[in-house]
């Protein structure tokens, strides 16, 4: 099997790139992305149990392997949730199916997001993970408009061993993730 083109372009250019920026003397030290994570969650599933298998379907076209169903931890009476019922579909992606899945999301995922202007960089979470909600699935365009019910949102949790934000943010950036720009006036 050939090895992704986004791994490929980080072997190449990105460690090289980032270890003269922050001036990273052992290779172990570069950041690199460990696991991402798509999530989606499905409150309507407590009414209309369909709604999980349409929304496991296309999160399987999304993804290219099959989501696991997140259940309730525990009751809670005013959302009429009891433990055990399926409230969401979520999917970790490693290595090659982690490298073709952000390829897909940064290259022809975000640029079909309407009146895009970039993404905002304040998802980072302060340990170098950077978190991204997107509003609809029907961006990737593996999802068939016709066979879904309706649009849902989505939660990427991308985790990478970068010890601080700003070494993640570059790494992201430089595999070429699109976050807004700062105006420096």
């Amino acid at each position: 099997m050939n090895q992704p083109r986004l791994k490929d372009f980080y072997q190449k250019n990105v460690v090289s790139e980032l270890s003269k920026q922050f001036g990273f003397k052992n290779i172990h030290q570069i950041p690199k992305l460990t696991k991402v994570v798509v999530n989606i969650g499905l409150s309507e599933a407590k009414e209309n149990i369909k709604v999980l298998d349409i929304a496991t379907e296309e999160l399987t076209q999304i993804a290219g392997q099959k989501p696991q169903v997140t259940r309730a931890k525990q009751s809670i009476s005013n959302f009429k949730l009891r433990a055990g019922m399926p409230i969401g579909v979520k999917v970790t992606l490693r290595n090659a199916m982690m490298y073709e899945f952000l390829d897909r999301l940064i290259n022809t995922a975000i640029p079909r997001i309407r009146d895009f202007r970039g993404i905002e960089p304040n998802g980072f979470d302060g340990r170098g993970n950077f978190n991204l909600g997107l509003t609809e699935q029907y961006i990737f365009p593996e999802v068939n408009v016709e066979k879904s019910d309706k649009a849902r949102g989505m939660n990427i949790t991308i985790v990478t061993t970068a010890k601080k934000d700003e070494h993640a943010k570059a790494l992201l950036e430089s595999l070429g993730m699109p976050f807004k720009k700062r105006d420096t006036k």
